[in-house]
């Protein structure tokens, strides 16, 4: 996470769970604490997370899992 940028104590943290009940919108990924749900079909969307939200603090509207 240092060379992302990503650091500090509970800066990033990678937990394996279910489909987290919502298993119709295919795999995701929630960043905290603001609670932002992403879904992703591959490895560039997952980057574009990263490095939108996570580095420069802007939700992914595109991958944004909305209720």
């Amino acid at each position: 996470t240092k060379e992302l940028g990503i650091v500090g104590r509970g800066a990033a943290r990678a937990n394996t769970a279910g489909c987290l009940d919502r298993c119709s919108k295919g795999p995701a990924i929630v960043i905290y604490p603001e609670g932002v749900w992403y879904t992703y079909k591959d490895k560039s969307d997952i980057d574009e997370i990263i490095s939108e939200h996570l580095q420069n603090g802007r939700v992914v509207e595109r991958l944004r899992i909305v209720e």
